[in-house]
């Protein structure tokens, strides 16, 4: 039978990880904190218009399509209907039942978030389409801060589960890629300045590490008997030095 002093060690790794997914997080606080303090001093307008107006010479009739179809992947109504289909597809291959909930608190309490961080901030948008969601007030940008916590949920789900790491780095390119082409089109389309977008993907990030931290807790705990207290104290022990 392993001792508690074994079961710490092997459990310093995964310590490890959730610290550092502990810093990620308030980097990226850090990061969100300044961008929007920057924003109530007005001193975002440069950054913003430098960008919009190379969006602005590239248009082009193809584009514009392109950007609609992009557009729609991160709309309120389809990561709605993923998700929906994630959920049931988790339970039904491995009755994943932490992971439901925790996707469930990841889309659900993103929304939620993104609201109050609109009203919050209260920033008008560059102009009003209600054919592409672009309503309501502009800061963070919802489109992008929904899409970083779906398809990043859900490359998290395929990559945890997959032993192929061609696979893994696909999945997290291309989740990554979609995620920049949401953003992109919010910019092109005229649905929000680029720091909206920037916004969303530094709070998306944040709420995405710090909900999958949380699931990484509760099925560790789930799983072993050893007390959090001790693995800290051996986590300290061996990479602190203290």
């Amino acid at each position: 039978m392993e001792t508690n002093k074994q079961k710490a060690k092997k459990a310093g790794f995964p310590f490890l990880i959730m610290i550092g997914g502990i810093g990620f997080s308030v980097l990226f606080i850090i990061l969100f904190a300044n961008l929007a303090e920057e924003l109530l001093e007005k001193e975002v307008e440069i950054f913003d218009a430098t960008i919009i107006n190379w969006f602005k010479y590239i248009e082009n009739g193809t584009l514009d399509q392109i950007m609609i179809f992009g557009t729609e992947l991160g709309s309120v109504w389809f990561l709605s209907v993923c998700t929906v289909a994630a959920i049931i597809g988790l339970w039904f291959t491995s009755r994943d039942k932490w992971g439901i909930l925790f996707l469930v608190i990841g889309i659900g309490g993103g929304g939620l978030l993104t609201t109050l961080l609109k009203h919050l901030y209260a920033r008008d948008r560059p102009s009003i389409n209600p054919e592409i969601d672009a309503i309501g007030y502009s800061f963070p940008s919802g489109h992008s801060m929904g899409s970083l916590i779906f398809y990043g949920f859900i490359a998290y789900f395929i990559v945890r589960s997959s032993r192929k790491k061609v696979l893994k780095w696909f999945v997290i390119l291309t989740a990554g890629l979609v995620v920049i082409w949401i953003g992109s089109t919010r910019i092109y389309l005229g649905a929000h300045y680029p720091s909206d977008v920037l916004a969303g993907h530094l709070a998306g990030a944040i709420w995405l590490i710090l909900t999958i931290l949380a699931l990484e807790w509760v099925e560790w705990r789930s799983a072993n008997s050893i007390r959090p207290t001790h693995v800290f104290k051996r986590f300290v022990g061996k990479y602190i030095n203290f």
